[in-house]
């Protein structure tokens, strides 16, 4: 039987360390080439496969491709696309069938959260109904360490430890200048449903009273007397507040306090604005100078203060991805298995992906506080080994070396045009 070639691609937001699973997943099939021929990557994703825009990775030398374990973004270009139900649009899958049929591909590895991992499930069931059987294999990746099963997603420990970093500095500058300045500092992070990310910012700790005072938890309804009360407290103790707040925190109704009306590709609500709108509401109600900040992008692609914990996980999902493939396993999701024990040790386990797909794992209540508004003891003792050891990247002139990919096209071969 012919070797079959394997198509990798990249979806939903990106991290500081989801090329590091790129690399786990062409380094391996590279050791095994009596298994798989070629690496394909899809140019945006999986509208690369859509419209046969592929990247040839056998080009790429053993060195660009090492370099991508410590180059953040998204290698090969990411998308926010969502595979809709066969029922609803048949032509997208019979067109991966025929772009997959056309270049020989038999390995889909699909690198992205709960809507990407939907996704690889749909094409590994719909493929065997049209007769070109894939062997699909979901890579877990997302900053928002809400995929179940897994006991972290790869990519949130790194977005862990800048958020606690960047607290502790902020709060470090805003407490050297409370006396007769601002003293209210607010730091807006993602999290659309779960709060892992806002939680991370009480990493910052050392002692009894270090900031952040308050963390904000989609989890939580947002209760703003209690929140406000907390506030002026926190002034009146400290001389200061630092607040992490998640982007998702919501209102009694169920609403989000920052809602700017928008949708995403995947459905989603677009959200932003949550910090100036509680800054707005503080200096309101209590008068306090305050000062806010949005993560944003920085806060998923400072990848010169990953956590080595984090770039050691992404990197085995993806060795691991196409392990399972070549064992004959389909439709699985290779995950991160907490192993018991005081000293944080973990494994590689596997999910299949119809439970995967679509389930976001929210915090569980007892990692909440009883006031709502910090985390508790277990919270942190599950947190802090994911931020352990640091994995800078290499400089050249003050500035992280990347990879920089010749991203040479494999030659197209089918005469229809698909736009997307």
């Amino acid at each position: 039987m012919a070797k079959k070639n394997a198509f990798y691609a990249q979806s939903g937001g990106v991290t500081a360390v989801i090329n590091a699973s790129a690399c786990g997943v062409i380094e391996t099939a590279r050791a095994y080439p009596d298994h798989i021929n070629k690496v394909y990557a899809g140019h945006n994703g999986i509208i690369g496969a859509l419209t046969e825009d592929l990247i040839d990775i056998s080009q790429e030398s053993s060195a660009t491709i090492a370099a991508l374990k410590h180059t953040p973004g998204g290698a090969f270009g990411s998308c926010r696309y969502k595979l809709r139900s066969f029922e609803e649009n048949q032509r997208e899958y019979e067109r991966l069938v025929q772009v997959f049929r056309a270049h020989n591909i038999g390995y889909f590895f699909y690198n992205g959260g709960g809507d990407s991992q939907d996704t690889a499930h749909k094409v590994s069931q719909i493929s065997q109904t049209m007769g070109y059987p894939i062997t699909c294999i979901g890579i877990p990746k997302t900053v928002d360490n809400d995929l179940p099963f897994t006991d972290c997603s790869p990519g949130f420990g790194s977005v862990a430890k800048y958020i606690a970093v960047s607290t502790q500095e902020a709060s470090l500058d805003l407490a050297s200048m409370c006396e007769t300045s601002t003293k209210i500092f607010i730091m807006e992070v993602m999290g659309r449903h779960a709060g892992w990310i806002a939680a991370s910012g009480a990493l910052a700790r050392c002692e009894a009273g270090d900031p952040p005072h308050i963390i904000v938890f989609p989890e939580i309804v947002f209760d703003r007397p209690a929140f406000l009360e907390k506030v002026k407290q926190s002034v009146k103790d400290h001389g200061y507040c630092v607040i992490v707040i998640s982007e998702g925190a919501r209102n009694p109704d169920g609403t989000f306090l920052a809602d700017s009306g928008g949708k995403d590709a995947f459905g989603h609500t677009q959200l932003g604005g949550v910090a100036p709108f509680v800054a707005n509401m503080i200096k309101g109600e209590l008068g306090y100078k305050y000062h806010w900040a949005v993560a944003d992008y920085l806060q998923r692609a400072a990848r010169h203060v990953a956590s080595a914990m984090d770039v050691e996980h992404a990197y085995a999902v993806g060795k691991a991805a196409v392990e399972f493939a070549i064992a004959g396993k389909n439709a699985v999701m290779p995950t991160i298995v907490r192993n018991p024990g005081e000293a944080y040790s973990w494994t590689i386990g596997e999910a299949n992906l119809a439970a995967v797909a679509n389930v976001e794992q929210m915090m569980p209540r007892d990692y909440i506080s009883d006031c709502g508004f910090d985390i508790t003891a277990a919270c942190r003792d599950y947190l802090l080994p994911l931020i352990q050891g640091e994995a800078p990247p290499p400089y050249e002139n003050g500035i992280p070396v990347v990879a920089r990919l010749k991203k040479i096209k494999v030659e197209k071969v089918l005469n229809s045009h698909f736009s997307v």
